[in-house]
């Protein structure tokens, strides 16, 4: 099972990206992960991926309560920030290159 990032919104929530949860993201923003520049990421990009990070842990969240979340509990810059730690672990970092 793929590690997790821990953010904290209503509660303590775990960020995690393993293959479903990258499937369900190009799923919903129409395009391979591979054309997404993270560095200027859209804001339906980045709740795309907000989503799928959660959705392991919570199934019946939707995307716009997760948006929701994200505007009562936390701010974008965090976010962007715990997601960046996330997909990290995800791919791994390419120690020297």
């Amino acid at each position: 099972m793929k590690q997790g990032i821990t953010i904290t919104l209503d509660k303590p929530r775990t960020l995690r990206y393993g293959v479903n949860a990258l499937a369900k993201i190009e799923d919903i923003i129409g395009k391979p992960l591979s054309s997404l520049d993270l560095a200027k990421v859209g804001i339906k990009d980045l709740l795309a991926i907000v989503y799928a990070g959660l959705y392991h842990e919570d199934k019946n969240l939707n995307i716009e309560q997760v948006g929701d979340l994200i505007d009562e509990y936390s701010n974008l810059t965090d976010i962007a920030e715990k997601v960046g730690e996330a997909l990290t672990l995800a791919f791994g970092k390419n120690e020297g290159k």
